[in-house]
């Protein structure tokens, strides 16, 4: 049975697909393989119905190698793209983009901590700074406030208060040079009940009378009774009242540092004239110099070497004037230099020093380092030469 119903579906096949005679005449070698393994098997195609052979729109002796022209028209399904693959491959991209954005996020939190770190720091510092020298000025020591109160206003020139302790410090300093009382707590000042015409013309006969104290205190007090009354007078008269004051306290009482701040505060009101702008300079660079005494005394020379030939009796508290101090630092300068064997240049030290004032020990030490001086200046002999005879 099985071997006949094959051949009557070989038999069959021209007149169900004519179109494919060309094609039917290529698989006849797979046709005849097929055919001897469908013998092969008789028992399988026994049991099975003509109906299991055929499916929709195909013959039942149709093949897979007789139907494979019409397969050429059919275009072959793309091969789809599992969607699991891409939902990984935009998982992994999006944790490598958050990753990137948590490192710099992270990065940038920490260059902000460090500089609010650093910025905490330094205002801890200052407070501290502020705080010491709040109780050294109540402990009268005027000097080392003045240093705390100063770095302060360095690194911070609008923090609360340190301007008015500064010159709070200052008016002790200027006013003596030992530690005053602490006033007591419970007293407070008279308030001045008089008018501001008559203050005004109180301040104007104090200047007239060269007493500059009670000028700038009448003036100030002026000032706060009435800030709009005669301003532009009212500036004029302090400028002139803290600049002569200023320059009194220089020339007369050696209170370099005194007349430093009356001169600077005059400078807010109007232009110092060439007399008061060389005595500021010229004690701003004595007290440099002085800061430099004992510790190096070549630039303590350089200093006063700018000063004593313009104001050589200019002094400070010491009671050295600034042409003493030029020699004293020359002398010391010149020690220095014969220590490094450079006799020509401590020559020109000391012969300086000798211009100013002599005295045995200094020209002693001169003719040493000369007589050294020009051992190093005069030619050498040339070899083989013979030396002059005297006559």
């Amino acid at each position: 049975m099985g071997g006949m119903e094959n051949e009557n579906m070989n038999q069959t096949q021209p007149s169900e697909l004519p179109e494919a005679n060309g094609n039917a005449m290529q698989s006849g070698s797979q046709d005849s393989s097929e055919s001897k393994a469908q013998q092969d098997q008789p028992e399988l195609l026994d049991d099975m119905q003509p109906g299991e052979l055929e499916e929709p729109g195909v013959s039942r002796g149709d093949s897979p190698a007789e139907s494979g022209d019409l397969a050429v028209d059919e275009p072959a399904p793309k091969k789809k793209r599992s969607p699991g693959l891409v939902y990984t491959l935009l998982g992994i991209l999006a944790l490598v983009i958050i990753a990137g954005l948590s490192a710099l996020g992270g990065y940038s939190t920490g260059i902000d901590l460090r500089r609010f770190a650093e910025s905490t720091q330094l205002a801890q510092s200052i407070d501290e700074q502020f705080q010491l020298g709040i109780k050294e000025l109540e402990e009268g020591q005027y000097y080392r406030a003045r240093q705390r109160f100063e770095y302060v206003i360095q690194i911070d020139q609008a923090y609360p208060g340190a301007m008015d302790r500064l010159s709070e410090v200052l008016l002790y300093l200027n006013t003596t040079a030992t530690p005053t009382l602490i006033p007591t707590p419970t007293l407070t000042p008279t308030p001045d009940m008089r008018g501001v015409q008559e203050m005004f013309d109180q301040s104007q006969q104090f200047l007239l009378d060269s007493d500059w104290d009670n000028a700038i205190e009448s003036l100030l007090s002026l000032r706060k009774a009435d800030p709009d009354f005669h301003t532009v007078e009212v500036d004029g008269m302090l400028f002139l009242a803290l600049r002569n004051r200023g320059r009194d306290k220089i020339i007369n009482k050696a209170d370099l540092e005194g007349g430093i701040y009356d001169l600077t505060l005059a400078s807010r009101f109007g232009i110092l004239d060439t007399e008061a702008t060389g005595i500021l300079n010229w004690s701003t660079l004595y007290i440099t110099g002085a800061s430099f005494w004992e510790i190096d005394w070549g630039q303590a020379a350089y200093y006063f070497s700018q000063v004593a030939p313009h104001v050589p009796n200019l002094r400070d508290g010491s009671g050295l004037t600034a042409a003493q101090r030029y020699r004293t630092a020359l002398f010391n300068s010149a020690k220095l230099l014969a220590q490094q064997k450079r006799w020509c240049d401590a020559a020109a030290q000391l012969e300086i020093a000798l211009s100013i004032a002599s005295d045995p020990e200094l020209e002693q030490a001169y003719a040493d380092v000369a007589q050294r001086c020009s051992a190093l200046t005069e030619p050498k002999p040339e070899e083989g030469s013979q030396p002059p005879v005297s006559p």
